[in-house]
């Protein structure tokens, strides 16, 4: 690398060659530095990213993480990330390099969040806190696995915040019913709740559905995409999993149901969104509709646990849940286990006549 002042603009240019990941040879600048030691320190900085010394910044590490990870991860989780890097982390460790960040460091800065509060006296979630914290060790876990870095220290620092934030709540079938007559004034939100309440849809996987993807005569309907609004624009992904592809089969009333909706929308096309509204739009319809209802308020994720908690009461397996709803079957048993009070008890009771014992109570 070299650096040159430029007598015209009284600036200094930093121009630098280096060996790109195929073998061939580059050559970039940078102008306008207003000193040459500006310039020499950018310079240095760019010699520790060009051969991955962890003696970088933060900042930049940031930048190979973001080549590494970008293109692997869909659009909207790497939205999500970009934002928490942006806003949480770069500014307080940005300038930082990355072998001298330690422990307390992060200690320090866990603490700045635990006590944050907005300007109404709300503090960050628990839920959010965990989130922002696994995307610093998720950074930190990268440096350790392919740059070298010696070990990550969110480790010693521990963890904040938690996984959960709330009970999981839902809906029985008579509040769900309840609910569903008070929503039968507006046919678009009728029909998304009857297909989230009765499929156990996921929103983006709702959102998503097109008139080609329901099978009417089978009474099915096929989840194989997932939607997002993703800085402003309607973006359509994968399913959150691979497991999250799936066919579900809908009562029959259901299938009736969508069927004439999707006839009531006029010039309608095979590969057209049919719930055109957002989730901001359900929300407040939601809203609207357990007040007037007399329902207890829940989340629009929690109707998905509505239907994995009525197909328990009805007695269904959790392998033949897991299969309807894309999730793992380990999933449901660890988050549904205390809808199964009674599970024990009657493993116990059958593995007693399997012995030839009598239950005798």
């Amino acid at each position: 690398m070299s650096v040159y002042k430029e007598e015209k603009t009284n600036t200094w240019r930093v121009i630098y060659r280096y060996t790109d990941w195929n073998g061939e040879r580059k050559q970039s600048q940078k102008r306008g530095f207003k000193t040459k030691r500006e310039a020499q320190a950018w310079e240095r900085e760019q010699l520790n990213k060009l051969g991955g010394d962890l003696d970088m910044t933060f900042k930049s590490f940031v930048e190979h993480y973001t080549e590494d990870m970008k293109s692997r991860i869909k659009e909207n989780t790497w939205s999500t990330k970009e934002h928490i890097i942006e806003k949480k982390l770069l500014p307080y460790f940005g300038k930082l390099k990355m072998c001298n960040i330690t422990p307390q460091q992060i200690i320090t800065w866990q603490n700045t969040l635990i006590n944050y509060k907005d300007d109404n006296g709300k503090p960050y979630s628990p839920v959010y806190l965990k989130t922002i914290q696994n995307q610093l060790s998720a950074i930190f876990n990268h440096a350790v696995r392919f740059y070298n870095l010696k070990e990550n220290p969110c480790k010693k620092a521990g963890s904040m915040g938690k996984k959960q934030n709330r009970e999981m709540l839902f809906w029985t079938k008579a509040e769900y019913l309840r609910f569903a007559e008070a929503m039968m004034d507006k046919n678009v939100s009728f029909y998304a709740f009857e297909m989230l309440y009765w499929c156990g849809l996921r929103l983006g996987e709702l959102l998503a559905l097109t008139s080609a993807d329901f099978d009417f005569e089978k009474r099915t309907v096929r989840i194989n995409k997932s939607y997002q609004r993703i800085n402003g624009e309607d973006v359509i992904t994968d399913p959150k999993t691979t497991k999250s592809i799936r066919t579900v089969t809908m009562p029959d009333f259901l299938a009736e149901e969508m069927q004439d909706y999707i006839k009531s929308i006029y010039g309608v096309q095979p590969d057209d969104r049919i719930f055109l509204i957002t989730k901001s739009y359900l929300h407040r319809e939601m809203k609207r509709g357990s007040q007037e209802a007399g329902v207890k308020r829940i989340r629009i994720h929690d109707l998905r646990h509505s239907h994995v908690s009525l197909l328990i009461e009805m007695g269904f397996s959790v392998v033949a849940i897991a299969n309807r709803v894309g999730h793992e079957s380990i999933d449901i048993t660890y988050r549904y286990a205390h809808m199964l009070p009674t599970a024990q008890n009657e493993m116990a009771a059958k593995l007693n006549v399997e012995r030839g014992i009598e239950d005798v109570s």
